[in-house]
C-alpha cells in the first residue's frame, strides 16, 4: 500500500505541483500571455482541488481508495495531455480544472486517507514514506517534462506525459489499492496478526477532546495554509525566478536539487516522526523557510545565495507538505480521518491556491521577486506562530 501510494505521489507531484512551474514558463513563452494570467489559471487548479477535499476524504472513508484514485488519474492525465493543445485562455482554464480534480484525489488528502487505516504504531512513518514520492516527482518530473517539451514540442510532449501517467497508475491502483483496510486481509493495523480483534495500542494516543478539538484542528489548518500558500507559490515561480541567474538548464538542475533536498528532508522525517512533537517540528522547519525566503529577497542577484536558500527551503518542503496530515492523525486518531483531515485540507488548499497568483501579482507589481518574497517570509513566520500558539492553548 505504501509503495503504491509512493508511485501515485511521484506522478501527482511531478505533473501537478512541480509541473506547474514548467507549464507557467512554457505556456507564457508559447503564447505570450502575461505571467499573472497563467498563474491565475494555476490558482484555479488549486481552488478546484480545495473545493472537493472533504468529498475526497469522505469518499475514501466510505468506498475505499480505488474508485476515487481512478477518477483522479483519468482527470489529471487528460488535463495534462490537453494543456499542450490550448489556443485560448479559456482552454487553459478548462485544462487546469481537470488537473485540479486529479490533484485533489492523488495528493496529500487522498494518499494519507488511503494509508491511515493500515497503521497505528507507524502512523507518521507510513504517511511520510508514501508522500516521499512527491520528492521523486520534484527530482525527476521537471527535467523529464523539460526534456520532452524540448525534443517533442509542447503539444506532443505533454500528451506523452499524460498518457504515461494513465498507463502506469490505472493498473497499479486497480491491483494494489482495491483493499479498504487491513481487515480485508484478516489483519490488524501495522500488519499484526491477532485473533482477539483488538487493535494495537497507539504509541501516541490522540489528544483531541470535545473541549480542544476546534483549537487543534483550525490552528493546524491556519498554520499549514499560510506555509503551503507560500510554498506552492515559490515552487510555481521557482523556474522563472532562477532562470535569469542560472539559465534554463541551470534552473532546471536547481529545481531538481531542491526536490532532492525535499527527499532528504522526508528521509530524516521518516526516522524521527513517530518519536517527536510533530507540531513543534513543523514550527521549526517553517522558521528555516522564513530565513531562506528572506535571504533570496535581500540578495536577489547572488547565485550562491539563491542556490543555498533554495536547498534549505527544499529540505523544509519535505517536512511541511507531509506534516499536515501527520499532525491531524496524531492529535485526532484514525477514526474518520479522511473527513477530519478533509475539513482542514479544504481550508489549506483554498488558501494555498492563491499562492501562484499572489506571487505573480507581487512580481508584476514590484517589477521583481524580491519584495514579494519578503512578504512571503512574513506569511510563513505567521503560519509557524499559529501552529505554536494553537498547540499551547489546546494543552491548557
Amino acid at each position: 500500500m505504501v509503495a503504491a501510494c509512493f508511485l501515485v505521489a511521484s506522478f501527482s507531484w511531478g505533473l501537478g505541483l512541480f509541473g506547474s512551474s514548467v507549464y507557467l514558463q512554457a505556456i507564457t513563452a508559447q503564447h505570450g500571455w502575461a505571467v499573472a494570467q497563467v498563474a491565475s489559471a494555476i490558482t484555479l487548479f488549486f481552488l478546484v482541488s480545495a473545493s472537493i477535499q472533504r468529498i475526497v476524504g469522505r469518499s475514501i472513508d466510505r468506498w475505499g481508495p480505488r474508485p476515487v484514485l481512478w477518477t483522479g488519474t483519468v482527470s489529471m492525465a487528460a488535463g495534462v495531455a490537453l494543456l499542450g493543445q490550448v489556443a485560448a485562455l479559456w482552454h487553459l482554464y478548462a485544462c487546469f480544472v481537470l488537473i485540479g480534480v486529479g490533484w485533489s484525489t492523488l495528493s496529500t488528502t487522498g494518499i494519507s486517507a488511503t494509508v491511515t487505516p493500515w497503521f497505528e504504531r507507524h502512523q507518521g512513518r507510513s504517511i511520510t514514506l508514501a508522500i516521499m514520492g512527491a520528492s521523486v516527482g520534484g527530482i525527476l518530473g521537471v527535467p523529464l517534462l523539460l526534456f520532452a517539451l524540448s525534443r517533442l514540442g509542447i503539444g506532443p510532449g505533454l500528451a506523452v506525459a499524460g498518457l504515461t501517467a494513465a498507463c502506469v497508475l490505472l493498473p497499479l491502483i486497480g491491483w494494489v489499492l482495491r483493499f479498504r483496510g487491513p481487515a480485508d486481509l484478516g489483519l490488524q493495523r501495522d500488519g499484526d496478526v491477532s485473533s482477539t480483534g483488538i487493535a494495537p495500542t497507539p504509541a501516541n494516543p490522540p489528544i483531541a477532546t470535545h473541549a480542544n478539538r476546534r483549537v487543534l484542528l483550525w490552528s493546524a489548518a491556519a498554520g499549514f495554509a499560510l506555509g503551503l500558500t507560500v510554498q506552492i507559490g515559490f515552487i510555481t515561480h521557482h523556474l522563472a525566478l532562477a532562470e535569469p541567474l542560472l539559465g534554463t538548464a541551470g534552473a532546471g538542475l536547481l529545481i531538481s536539487a531542491t526536490g532532492g533536498a525535499a527527499f532528504i528532508g522526508r528521509l530524516v522525517l521518516a526516522r524521527i516522526v513517530d518519536r517527536v512533537d510533530v507540531r513543534r517540528l513543523a514550527v521549526t522547519v517553517m522558521l528555516i523557510q522564513t530565513g531562506a525566503l528572506l535571504a533570496i529577497a535581500l540578495w536577489p542577484t547572488a547565485p550562491p545565495v539563491l542556490i543555498f536558500a533554495s536547498l534549505a527551503y527544499g529540505y523544509a518542503i519535505g517536512h511541511v507538505t507531509t506534516l499536515g496530515p501527520v499532525v491531524v492523525r496524531r492529535e485526532f486518531g484514525a477514526a474518520a480521518f479522511g473527513a477530519t483531515y478533509g475539513s482542514a485540507a479544504t481550508v489549506i488548499q483554498f488558501t494555498s491556491a492563491f499562492g501562484p497568483a499572489l506571487l505573480g501579482l507581487l512580481r508584476d507589481g514590484f517589477g521583481s521577486y524580491g519584495p514579494g518574497l519578503a512578504i512571503a517570509a512574513l506569511a510563513t513566520f505567521t503560519g509557524g506562530l499559529a501552529l505554536l500558539l494553537g498547540g499551547r492553548r489546546a494543552l491548557r
